[in-house]
């Protein structure tokens, strides 16, 4: 009998993680002479509270959800693609491209046409790392970092010399044509009654998100490739054994993860932005990373985990907007996520597993 169920592992273990790094994250504020108890009905009030907030926190959710499937999909076939930031960065160039030089006659066309660029443009920025770790040993970890930085100088030199409107001093490309402009929540509530913050900038991107993370528990659990996939991930010599190959495992899952990290540009370069900025990621490709460990590189994990994290990133803007509690605050209570749901996993884990184990013992005695 296993030591432990699998509720507990997806649920019960980050739930306990996420409980001890609110807890530490309490003490910091306390150190720093605030009331945490007020910071967080401030956090809750600011990201949760209101219709406005409600916006901004799937805003962030739904760049989360792309990055945090495009690191889980790789971890299961024990790919660490930490290139999400690049790949973002490049899949919100071929949304510019798609939006900016062909003219569309309806939002919904240039949806389709702007996915499937950014997804090309995500995916071909993570097949080189993959090739090279397939066919020359280069560790993907190593290149996906160091293409993190070539896409950010890449994207702003496109952006200063090909993209940027004459007289125009920031590096930035033109605005969108409003024929390219997606529906906010606003717009897409308001049909049945719903009345949403029109200033919000969550948009249809999020459906899109919501629909990737079926498409991802799909591919990974109900396809011969998603089999293979774990295979792979779980035993590369027993999957070459097998007849699995794992240039094709590596190639094709590092495409599918770029895919998915460039796709995050519908959402905040065609959806929020409407014109392509150099700092449009703002991070979000890494912190897919702690979205996938927090939601134990499942979907539906990762669907609630970046629902939190944009819970975080909003409620800590209101923070630092009411109270002396400094922005960076928040990232601290993000790499104590991190932390605990990655690093200390085992301090968690190791007890639990002894509960369960006693547990069990009890009944079958």
């Amino acid at each position: 009998m296993d030591k432990m169920p699998k509720w507990a592992d997806v649920v019960l273990i980050p739930l306990i993680s996420l409980i001890l790094a609110t807890a530490i994250s309490a003490l910091v504020i306390l150190a720093i002479g605030e009331d945490p108890i007020e910071a967080v009905k401030l956090m809750v009030q600011g990201a949760l509270g209101s219709s406005n907030g409600w916006g901004y926190t799937l805003y962030y959710a739904t760049n989360f959800m792309f990055t945090g499937l495009a690191v889980a999909i790789a971890f299961h076939a024990s790919l660490f693609n930490i290139g999400g930031e690049g790949q973002a960065m490049l899949g919100g160039l071929g949304v510019a491209l798609i939006c900016l030089f062909i003219p569309w006659p309806h939002w919904s066309i240039a949806l389709i046409a702007a996915s499937g660029g950014a997804a090309l443009f995500g995916a071909a920025w993570a097949l080189i790392p993959a090739y090279l770790q397939v066919r020359r040993g280069s560790h993907v970890v190593i290149t996906t970092i160091m293409f993190n930085f070539i896409a950010f100088s890449l994207l702003n030199y496109v952006l200063v010399n090909q993209l940027r409107p004459p007289r125009a001093m920031d590096p930035a490309s033109a605005k969108f044509p409003e024929s390219t402009h997606l529906p906010s929540l606003h717009d897409i509530l308001g049909t049945v009654g719903i009345e949403f913050s029109k200033h919000a900038p969550a948009n249809i991107s999020l459906l899109i998100a919501i629909a990737a993370c079926i498409g991802v528990w799909a591919l990974i659990w109900r396809t011969r490739f998603g089999f293979e996939l774990r295979a792979f991930g779980k035993s590369e010599s027993a999957a070459r054994y097998a007849g699995i190959s794992p240039f094709k495992i590596t190639i094709v899952t590092m495409l599918i993860s770029g895919g998915l990290a460039g796709m995050m540009a519908i959402n905040n370069v065609m959806g929020e932005s409407e014109r392509l900025v150099l700092n449009a990621v703002e991070g979000a490709g890494f912190i897919g990373i702690a979205v996938s460990l927090m939601g134990r590189n499942h979907p539906f994990g990762v669907f609630l985990a970046a629902i939190l994290f944009g819970f975080l990133y909003q409620g800590g803007a209101e923070l630092a907007l009411w109270t002396n509690i400094p922005r960076e605050l928040i990232v601290v209570i993000q790499a104590l996520v991190i932390l605990f749901t990655g690093a200390l996993d085992n301090m968690v884990r190791m007890p639990l597993e002894r509960v369960f184990l006693a547990l069990n013992t009890r009944k079958e005695g």
